[in-house]
């Protein structure tokens, strides 16, 4: 069964070790993978596989290619991201571009499955080209695409890797510095080896220590004094002061604690967020687990919309607003390498979730994170379904909006508003609201974070033959 998957689309996979390959028609690239847990960051350094390091809970690394043995892979680890670095030291290409865009094969028992990311042309040098991850008890396999124009270490720490590189002003009387912990792989000309190599030391210049001066004659002794006194005794010489101990340098401070918060009705939360640093980005995902096995059974199909307007376009107070066309969801995916820097991670048709990724927050004005119950899910509340949404920044801290409402008759809700035009933050407000009965039209957001339920495009969702 050969697949070829387009950005954002995701297929199943069978049971078994799962073989993904990665390469670049004009470019030396390192092939590595990271672990990743529910909340899409590593457990620990471990966690990520690289020649340095190349078996992780059932993953393997050979050369160009990751293996996993689906089976094996602890029950705490829900994606495998893999990824494609380039390999400066080789020299030649030094960021990625149309030519040298990596690209993926997956083997996966009888499934054949090729994906070919569109190129990555703004000075991306790592890429995650895709992931496996778990989904209703199964793995699947997700076409991704997304570049890093900082470099594996970049991407590495954007998931919670420590990169350990230690900078050029080391003191020369310090003991070498250790390696850092994400460096190039060897070239393929040299042996293999699964040790870094220590970085050669600085070139350093002998100083000699100044010779000492020759102390200070003593003065002549006075001539005797009539009264019979002895002479008066030269002063000792003066002992010169020590000099200070060195100060240490201050310890750099501890990252904050991640926060976990859950909103009341209508309340909201701000999480900390530099907008202008390159990887912030937040994710909301729309979770539910079905609300009941007979609901499970009939698939509880649910779906994610983000609805968004950009900082430029937001309306300033006073003016007349304008109705937004930018919608993320299941036929409509997304970017994150262009406008909106919003992107959903696929059609989830059974409980589980969706995870859309907002990235570029400072080109970022309002998104509404909107849901959907597909007509053939029946009569049921979403609060029933166990539907909620969870916003997440990469450092670790969460906002969870809760759903409170046991109205049935409705196909949509309006959940969080996320608002990007906070000062030092972003907020996520509480706004639950829902259409009227049987209105199968989506919701409309304006350019001043005003919303209407009801009032936008309907878009009848059905299931496929065999979905």
């Amino acid at each position: 069964m050969d697949i070829r998957l387009a950005k954002g689309a995701n297929a199943p996979l069978p049971a078994g070790p799962c073989r993904v390959h990665l390469a670049s028609a004009g470019a030396e690239i390192d092939v590595c993978a990271v672990l990743l847990g529910p909340d899409g960051r590593v457990r620990g350094d471990e966690d990520l596989v690289f020649f340095n390091h190349p078996a992780e809970g059932g993953v393997k690394l050979e050369d160009r290619t990751i293996t996993a043995d689906l089976a094996a892979v602890p029950a705490s680890v829900e994606r495998i991201g893999v990824v494609a670095a380039l390999d400066t030291a080789a020299g030649g290409v030094h960021r990625f571009d149309a030519a040298s865009t990596p690209r993926a094969s997956v083997e996966c028992g009888e499934a054949r499955i090729t994906f070919e990311p569109p190129p990555l042309a703004d000075g991306e040098t790592a890429a995650l080209v895709v992931e496996l991850y778990r989904r209703a008890g199964t793995w699947k396999v997700r076409a991704v695409g997304q570049g890093w124009s900082t470099g594996l270490a970049g991407l590495a720490t954007d998931f919670g890797v420590a990169v350990d590189d230690p900078g050029p002003d080391a003191s020369p009387a310090a003991p070498p510095p250790a390696p850092p912990a994400i460096t190039s792989a060897p070239s393929p000309a040299a042996p293999a080896t699964t040790t870094a190599r220590p970085p050669a030391p600085p070139a350093t210049t002998t100083v000699r220590p100044p010779a000492p001066e020759p102390p200070a004659a003593a003065p002549p002794a006075a001539p005797p004094r009539p009264t019979g006194r002895p002479a008066a005794q030269p002063p000792a010489a003066a002992v010169p002061p020590a000099s200070p101990a060195p100060i240490p340098p201050p310890a750099p401070p501890a990252p904050p604690t991640p926060r976990h918060i859950v909103l009341t009705k209508a309340g909201s939360d701000t999480l900390s967020l530099h907008k202008d640093q390159p990887g912030a980005a937040v994710t909301a995902t729309l979770e539910w687990d079905g609300g009941s096995a007979r609901r499970r059974r009939a698939g509880a199909d649910l779906d994610l919309y983000a609805l968004s307007v950009p900082r430029h376009l937001v309306t300033e107070r006073g003016k007349r607003p304008k109705a937004t066309d930018l919608v993320v969801y299941y036929r409509s995916l997304g970017s994150l390498a262009g406008p909106p820097f919003i992107a959903l991670d696929g059609d989830a048709r059974t409980p589980g979730r969706e995870t859309i990724t907002i990235t570029r927050p400072d080109l970022q004005g309002y998104v509404l994170l909107c849901a959907y119950s597909a007509v053939e899910n029946g009569i049921g509340s979403f609060r029933s379904y166990g539907a909620r949404v969870v916003v997440t920044e990469r450092g670790g801290s969460s906002v969870t909006v809760p759903l409170f409402s046991t109205k049935a008759l409705a196909y949509w809700v309006a959940i969080a508003m996320v608002d990007f035009t906070v000062e030092g933050g972003v907020r996520i407000e509480h706004v639950e609201q829902y259409s009227g009965r049987r209105v199968e039209a989506r919701p409309t957001l304006y350019s001043n974070r005003k919303f209407r339920m009801g009032t936008g495009p309907v878009e009848f969702k059905t299931r496929p033959h065999g979905g």
